[in-house]
């Protein structure tokens, strides 16, 4: 009997209203998460790509009930969130937690940063009170923190310090997923370091699963074991890691590979693809919505939107002009590298 998956995602769409007019009303929707479906391991970390604005984070939070889905299924442990009675997620939020982008914008000023992440075990009644200071002073050192930093304020400590206080805030309840909304984007890159490698190490000590949500493309494929990329609401790739960064197969994962700056010599005459516009997110295009931006686009990429059709080595893309999916006719565009 397999082993059901910690987290599944099936079909989740996420919409906001937007609203024009003196009072305000309704003449469209944005779908910042639009037909998403994955699963996450336990144990396991899952990068999730994209530029800014393709529904990352939107994705993020919802994983962990902070956002209502408009459609769809966020089940952990087998269990749909969003058909729980708030009891009953209350209970639940202990085991998923998030990190936070920006560290400075998460912590209450007026409070001490021990505080807050005990707030976590008061909230949720975990320990005696009279052991949840215990608790603290233990997370602490795990993220590499003196216990006396439990009586500071945010704004006495520097970035990386807070963010180490974000983990600990998360991992004080033990929980067995953690949503990583960009870590580390905020920090130095010496303190970058640091922080992902904090990261590997707990996920391997607490057996963590991790949803690391990036735009660095060097950061995920340092910390992740697969990567989804993400595209207007839409995951257009999804393959191991290695397998992703030495084949990529959707045009725009192509795209922003060819774009990371390279200190290889050799690859420093590659021309980087100019990429047309990004369209409005209210009126996306028909049919492949990456096809207005896309140079190998043909008349099919305007008829229809094309499913996530995953190879038997199982790297997923949704591309009509991928040899597996392209119609009869259609030139082979790419060429897959055997790895």
């Amino acid at each position: 009997m397999s082993i059901p998956p910690l987290l599944r995602v099936d079909g989740l769409h996420v919409r906001y209203p937007v609203r024009k007019g003196l009072f305000g009303g309704v003449v469209g929707h944005v779908s910042a998460v639009d037909g998403v479906s994955l699963t996450l391991d336990r144990g396991e970390t899952l990068g999730l790509v994209g530029e800014s604005g393709c529904g990352k984070s939107t994705l993020g939070r919802t994983v962990v009930a902070l956002q209502k889905p408009s459609e769809g299924q966020v089940l952990f442990r087998n269990q749909d969130l969003f058909a729980l009675r708030p009891e009953e997620l209350k209970q639940r939020r202990r085991f998923a937690q998030i990190i936070f982008q920006n560290p400075r914008s998460c912590f209450d000023p007026r409070r001490t940063v021990g505080s807050s992440v005990r707030l976590a075990l008061d909230i949720q009644e975990i320990l005696n009170p009279a052991h949840r200071d215990e608790a603290v002073m233990e997370i602490f050192r795990k993220v590499g923190l003196r216990p006396e930093h439990r009586f500071r304020y945010p704004h006495e400590l520097s970035g990386g310090q807070l963010q180490r206080i974000g983990i600990a805030r998360a991992l004080v309840l033990k929980p067995s997923l953690i949503v990583c909304d960009e870590p580390v984007s905020a920090l130095d890159v010496s303190v970058q370091a640091q922080i992902l490698n904090l990261l590997s190490d707990l996920k391997t000590e607490f057996q963590l699963a991790l949803l690391f949500v990036s735009h660095n493309l060097a950061v995920v494929e340092y910390i992740a074991d697969r990567v989804a990329v993400m595209y207007y609401g839409r995951i257009v790739e999804i393959a191991a890691t290695r397998q992703l960064f030495a084949d990529p197969r959707h045009p725009y994962t192509r795209a922003l590979l060819a774009a990371v700056p390279s200190m290889d010599i050799g690859q420093r005459h590659d021309p980087v693809p100019r990429l047309a516009d990004p369209p409005d997110p209210a009126c996306l295009p028909t049919g492949c919505r990456f096809r207005t931006r896309c140079p190998l686009a043909f008349a099919r990429c305007a008829e229809a939107e094309p499913p996530l059709a995953v190879a038997e080595d199982g790297h997923g893309v949704a591309c009509w002009a991928v040899e597996e999916l392209a119609p009869a006719g259609a030139p082979a565009i790419f060429t897959t590298t055997k790895n």
